[in-house]
């Protein structure tokens, strides 16, 4: 051991440090920014090989150990690495990014100051439908004349809410009172700091497609803007393995197994046996995991072997 202190120098990512505080705007008036990091992939690389030293120093090789962290969900190295967001996003939409519970957060608070004036707006075009199948989801739109009436009755909500909440207080009544009607659309601030572990999760949730489409914008800005500038070889991992990859079950597999030996009639016999293929009185009872196991075929460009054709052709 040696009492002589060594000089540490803080790792950069020139690459964010290019747009910090740089505002990227979304919705009607919402945005995000990057207020402050720590770390970038050579951190990764360092934390995973701290115990054997500096070991190998190539980008490829680091390439590759951070490729393998990630594939075999190794994710304490990429803990070292934390950023902090600047965020301006509508409370329904942050209603559910506070649910991810692994972030340090401080909002604005309408206790303390007026509520910011502006709310999420939505144009004739972009009224949803909700979907038949998916209690949670839409799927397609409302016909553009139904969405002008629609559109029209929110912007007469909205400036009620606001005259109402404005009216109040110059009535002297509390801000912490005065803003219980305000609608969910009303914009609010906070300041969001979390490690690239956690990140990596949120945004596997709500990059996907089917994540509701406001806060998968958000989630599309921080990961393809912000991230993927910040630490590039982790960000290419994470594509690869979580965004772009596939989760197999046991069920999964053992049928997968059967097809790719050729044998259809063991594969049917495979679902027959893990409850899949229960029939109703119009056919095959509904089946969420059927149903996301044959998208999984059709991703890989295999036929379902228990429909009527793929039978036929066994």
């Amino acid at each position: 051991m040696t009492n002589e202190s060594t000089r540490v120098e803080r790792p950069q990512s020139p690459a964010l440090d290019q747009i910090l505080g740089e505002r990227f705007d979304l919705l009607d008036d919402g945005f995000v920014r990057v207020v402050d990091y720590m770390g970038s992939d050579a951190s990764i690389v360092q934390a995973a090989r701290v115990s054997y030293g500096a070991g190998t120093k190539t980008v490829s090789q680091d390439r590759g150990l951070i490729r393998y962290l990630m594939r075999h969900r190794h994710t304490t190295p990429l803990e070292m690495c934390e950023i902090k967001l600047h965020l301006r996003v509508p409370m329904d939409c942050w209603r559910q990014w506070i649910r991810h519970r692994t972030a340090n957060v401080n909002e604005y608070s309408t206790r303390y100051s007026v509520a910011i004036d502006a709310a999420q707006t939505t144009a004739p075009e972009q009224w949803r439908a909700q979907a038949a199948n998916n209690k949670q989801g839409s799927e397609g739109t409302l016909p553009s004349e139904q969405g002008r009436a629609l559109t029209e009755s929110e912007r007469a909500l909205h400036e009620l809410a606001r005259r109402t909440y404005d009216q109040r207080l110059a009535a002297g009544v509390a801000r912490e009172q005065a803003r219980k009607d305000l609608p969910l659309s009303t914009y609010t601030e906070a300041y969001w700091k979390i490690d690239l572990h956690n990140l990596f999760h949120f945004l596997s949730l709500r990059m996907d497609v089917h994540a509701q489409e406001e806060i998968r914008r958000y989630a599309e800005v921080i990961g393809r803007k912000i991230v993927a500038r910040w630490v590039p070889l982790a960000w290419e991992a994470f594509e690869d393995y979580r965004l772009g990859g596939r989760f197999l079950s046991r069920l999964d597999r053992e049928i997968l197994s059967c097809i790719g030996r050729g044998d259809a009639a063991a594969a049917v016999a495979k679902a027959e046996e893990f409850g899949w293929l229960s029939q109703g009185e119009k056919g095959l009872k509904a089946n969420r995991e059927r149903a996301e196991f044959e998208a999984k075929l059709d991703e890989l460009g295999l036929a379902v072997p228990w429909t009527a054709e793929s039978k036929g052709n066994g």
